[in-house]
């Protein structure tokens, strides 16, 4: 039997920017937490390092849509070079000021024009989906990419911290941005398999927030971001409850190594079944797996249930980015799959605040209910809209534009 993972690889070119994309991304994991180890040693005030990194995480993901947009319509290589040189800029302007103790605003100027930062793992799906377009591949493909994601986000927040407090606090988000800057020039140098940019009677009007799949799906996944933030907030306040602080970084790991692991046994599967329902049914073991976490009382009991709970995250991204691919048009492909991108970032923002609230409120292991909910609304979500997911037209809402819903 072939190595389905091995097959994807054999396409021109799919080596070099599936390499050069996952060092782009490294910031979406190192940047915000990098903002943060920064600040706390330069300003010894965590309340601004908070603030900062909520300006630059915040701005990011309602800005990150409209540079994808641009992208559909411009090109990879005529957008991702202008807004990365503007990103890579204003990061080292916010290192300056931080260094050099400029006024508070200048921090705050630097992190809201660094979130022009382009969202790369968009970027790295859309040419996946030039390359296996409607061929069995392209799940494949999405599994590796959210198994790059995990990985991302295992590896990334913790080089960021360890670099800050081993060398000095601007080394993590200097890091970053090197990353960033790097990964940019190695991704656009690789014109071959840039997706083409689609002829004005392909480009509707409109943006692909109004299709109606891409607004399911966003919202199913602000919900599952929020399982994400509860997860690591209630395993830090569970673990430092119990006296052991310091198992919080094995609990949380383990949790995206049960994701990791699934994610990279379904994209080898190939499944036959519809994606919509996959994605419905990942979400019900998301939210069945849920239930056991608020009564852990041991170390070893939390690490086991994150770990069985953390096992359909990776399936639901794989279906979710592949109901994007089938359901909106390729005009609008790596704006939609940003979208997606987005409602994961602003459910884990939410779901950190709330979680954290019931945990100052009702204790520490009270804050996996907020998983408990948000999975069984993601699910809800999900199961009201499978007739729409299920029509391939993708339809939009007429009201907003009358084109789109012809």
């Amino acid at each position: 039997m072939s190595n389905p993972y091995a097959e994807i690889f054999r396409a021109p070119g799919a080596k070099g920017f599936a390499a050069a994309g996952f060092l782009a991304r490294m910031p979406i994991a190192m940047a915000p937490i990098g903002i943060v180890a920064m600040l706390s040693q330069t300003h010894r005030e965590y309340w601004l390092a908070g603030a900062v990194s909520a300006v630059y995480a915040l701005a990011n993901a309602l800005i990150s849509p409209q540079i994808s947009r641009a992208v559909d319509r411009l090109g990879q290589s005529r957008v991702l070079l202008p807004t990365t040189a503007i990103a890579v800029a204003a990061f080292a302007l916010l290192m300056l000021a931080a260094n050099r103790s400029w006024p508070v605003w200048t921090l705050f100027a630097s992190a809201l024009s660094a979130a022009l930062m382009p969202s790369f793992p968009a970027m790295v799906r859309a040419r996946w989906s030039e390359l296996f377009r409607d061929r069995l591949e392209l799940n494949t493909a999405f599994a590796f990419e959210s198994a790059a994601d995990e990985l991302v986000y295992i590896a990334g927040a913790s080089l960021s911290v360890g670099l800050s407090v081993a060398l000095f606090p601007e080394a993590g988000l200097l890091a970053s941005t090197v990353l960033l800057a790097l990964g940019t020039a190695a991704f656009v140098a690789q014109r071959s398999t840039e997706p083409r940019v689609r002829s004005g009677t392909e480009v509707s009007g409109g943006s692909a927030i109004w299709q109606r799949p891409v607004q399911i799906i966003t919202l199913a996944l602000v919900f599952v971001g929020a399982t994400f933030a509860t997860a690591e907030v209630s395993a830090v306040a569970i673990t430092q409850h119990l006296g052991q602080p310091g198992a919080a970084s094995f609990v949380i790991g383990v949790y995206a190594v049960g994701s990791f692991v699934v994610g990279l046994a379904v994209g080898a599967l190939n499944l036959k079944m519809a994606l919509q329902r996959q994605l419905a049914i990942a979400l019900m073991v998301l939210a069945v797996t849920a239930w056991p976490l608020p009564f852990v009382n041991t170390v070893p009991m939390l690490a086991l249930a994150v770990f069985v709970s953390g096992i359909a995250i990776s399936p639901t991204f794989i279906t979710a980015f592949g109901l994007i691919e089938q359901r909106v048009p390729a005009a609008m492909l790596t704006e939609g799959i940003t979208w997606v991108m987005t409602g994961i970032g602003i459910g884990m923002a939410l779901g950190s605040f709330v979680s954290g609230w019931v945990v100052d409120t009702h204790g520490p292991g009270h804050g996996f209910w907020v998983s408990v909910v948000a999975s069984l609304l993601a699910l809800l979500t999900v199961l009201i809209g499978q007739k729409t997911l299920a029509d391939p037209r993708g339809r939009a809402f007429a009201g907003s534009n009358p084109q789109l819903a012809e």
